[in-house]
């Protein structure tokens, strides 16, 4: 066997053996582990926290019994009158 194919084979051999060090630990973090209950207008704590008007267009569309594209239409409109109307009692 060659120099080379010896460096390669130890090389994979490493590569092979090494592979457990990298890989996911099964354990989550503390925190994790206390899953807020399934409420779907919870606001996730990855995301940007939802604005009021935004629940609200959300529970609408909810009552409508809207999926797809049309409970986001009803929700991006809802959104832009909830602005207007909040935009109008801040000019007075």
């Amino acid at each position: 066997m060659t120099l080379s194919a010896r460096i390669a084979a130890a090389a994979l051999a490493s590569l092979l053996l090494s592979g457990s060090a990298f890989a996911q630990s099964t354990t989550t973090p503390a925190a994790k582990t206390e899953a807020p209950a399934a409420d779907k207008a919870a606001p996730s704590t990855d995301k940007k926290a939802r604005s009021a008007a935004s629940l609200e267009c959300s529970k609408e569309a909810d009552e409508k019994g809207l999926h797809g594209k049309e409970r986001k239409k009803f929700r991006s409109e809802c959104r832009k009158e909830k602005a207007g109307t909040a935009g109008d009692t801040k000019m007075k």
